[in-house]
């Protein structure tokens, strides 16, 4: 079995190779798409070799060998029908890893090769078309010439040959690819908002969204921001039929369209359980099939976007029912929640970060988050740390929601000292993501912590959300002691004066050298002791 850690040395040595060529929101590209590759590769062969074996091969050599040898005989069609089956894809002997490696290690090696490779699995189904889009290997990033470009992607091939994708036991390969992006997120700073939700945040939102929910067999998870796809992927952490969970997610950047799709199947998720899209959440409504509802919805959208607003909408079922308010053209932190939340089953749990603005603005956000306290749906708040997200170092806050419960109380939990500072970033720990469920789970006020609002107390303050009306996490100021105050300012005052005396007597033993420099210094005396 591989170990994570050197799975994790052998793939993150594959960025040195990248690295100085260009910057890490680019090469993560790359690197991603080889592994997503020598993964795709690997297990067809092993795959292909079980088949006509009955069992695993003892090196991929040998797997790659014995494909060689019936793709030449007349068991061919055969075979190629059932990895079609399979696999959902078929590469020839000479589109694999094993061979493209063979040749980089003697000098051999053409981009052309692997290009036909990734074309031959783009191809083979609707699965996988435009996976490989992304990783260009034609890019004058990777050198001046064809040579250069050719052996600057032949040097990751034989970098990562080290990375056993095939023999991870559980999911240290998911894992692993994971730390991957997160390393990635840390690197590009303020872009990885776009694919990236630091682990702090993400099993907090999770566990929330998760939670008396573990046991279903079949959960329908949703995430309209997926990003890389982890939050949702985050949900199979804390169910006991993780192999059963279907996922809903919609992106609207193609090349982190990609990477969620690459995520999913090193996380061996099935194909028949990935329901991925690429396009416009608020643009236009997706799903819009036989599921359209779903037991957990996890999100983690861009914080105070631009959308249209359009009159339009007032019209969508997303957003008609809330007293024909949309959420601003220059904010749609009340859009994407709403999106998120008419796709959520009657007995389903919403969990939303966004940033604090969307707990106390007025106008048609005030008019929205209103009809959302009247109608019971906003269940928990809970404010972070600042400086969590690589996109921005503005506090947030997890928006927790259901539909048709009992009771209009909301749950106000500040955990924004529940921290660890790093180098670039806040981090929340086990024991501070441990602290927040467990005081999210009580559901009960804890001085300093958490305070439970009853709806006429919310109603009171104009149904502002703004955590510190509801939790003071201030500490109590020292009581002054005015005699023990009056006695050091005595005191003080005494010993200004007697250092004024002695500075006045300095003054009057000194002496000048000219009449000029006498005036000044008499001049600068008369205004000291005025002073």
């Amino acid at each position: 079995m591989a170990d994570g850690k050197e799975l994790l040395a052998v793939l993150w040595s594959g960025a040195d190779v990248l690295r100085g060529k260009m910057d890490a929101n680019e090469y993560k590209t790359y690197l991603l798409g080889l592994v997503f590759f020598k993964y795709l590769s690997d297990s067809y062969l092993v795959s292909a070799y079980d088949l006509l074996e009955d069992k695993q091969p003892d090196s991929m050599e040998e797997a790659q060998a014995v494909y060689e040898d019936v793709f030449q005989s007349e068991d061919r069609d055969d075979l190629l029908d059932e990895m079609k089956n399979s696999k959902h894809f078929i590469l020839d002997p000479d589109m694999t890893y094993v061979r493209l490696l063979k040749e980089a290690k003697n000098n051999s090696f053409d981009r052309a090769g692997l290009q036909a490779a990734f074309n031959r699995i783009e191809e083979s189904d609707e699965l996988f078309e435009g996976l490989f889009k992304d990783v260009d290997l034609y890019s004058n990033r990777l050198g001046t010439n064809d040579q250069k470009q050719s052996a600057t992607i032949a040097e990751v091939i034989k970098v990562l040959e080290g990375a056993d994708l095939i023999h991870s036991e559980g999911d240290v390969l998911g894992n692993a690819y994971e730390y991957l992006i997160g390393q990635f997120a840390s690197e590009t700073g303020k872009k990885a908002g776009e694919f990236y939700t630091p682990h702090g945040p993400a099993q907090i939102l999770c566990r929330i969204a998760m939670s008396g929910q573990e046991g279903k067999k079949g959960l329908q998870v949703y995430d309209p921001c997926m990003g890389s796809g982890s939050l949702m992927l985050s949900c199979r952490n804390y169910s006991d039929e993780p192999d059963y969970i279907k996922y809903y997610g919609q992106e609207l950047m193609p090349s982190t369209y990609n990477l969620a799709r690459m995520n999913m199947f090193l996380h061996g998720v099935a194909p028949e359980n990935q329901h991925l899209h690429n396009g416009d959440t608020l643009d236009a409504d997706w799903p819009v099939g036989e599921d359209t509802e779903f037991d957990v919805v996890a999100m983690n959208p861009p914080y105070s976007a631009n959308w249209s607003a359009a009159e339009g909408f007032k019209q969508d079922e997303r957003f008609m029912d809330y007293g024909g308010k949309l959420a601003p053209k220059s904010k749609a932190d009340y859009a994407f929640l709403l999106h998120g939340f008419y796709h959520l089953k009657q007995t389903g749990t919403m969990a939303i970060v966004l940033p604090h603005g969307v707990l106390f603005r007025g106008a048609a956000e005030g008019a929205i988050r209103e009809i959302l306290l009247q109608n019971g749906s906003i269940y928990a708040v809970i404010g972070l740390p600042s400086n969590m997200f690589y996109n921005t170092s503005i506090p947030t806050c997890i928006i927790v929601l259901k539909k048709h419960r009992e009771g209009r109380d909301v749950l106000f939990i500040d955990a924004s000292g529940l921290y660890e500072k790093e180098k670039k970033q806040n981090v929340m720990n086990e024991e501070h993501i441990n602290r927040v469920v467990e005081l999210y789970n009580n559901r009960e006020t804890v001085d300093k912590l958490t305070h439970l609002a009853s709806f006429d107390e919310i109603k009171a303050n104009g149904y502002n959300l703004n955590i510190p009306r509801y939790v003071d996490s201030g500490e109590e100021e020292e009581e002054i002691d005015l005699n023990r105050l009056s006695d050091e300012l005595q005191s003080t005052n005494k010993a200004i004066r007697e250092d004024g005396d002695a500075l006045m007597r300095m003054f009057d033993d000194l002496t000048f050298a000219t009449p000029e420099t006498q005036a000044a210094v008499s001049r600068f005396i008369e205004v000291f002791r005025e002073g």
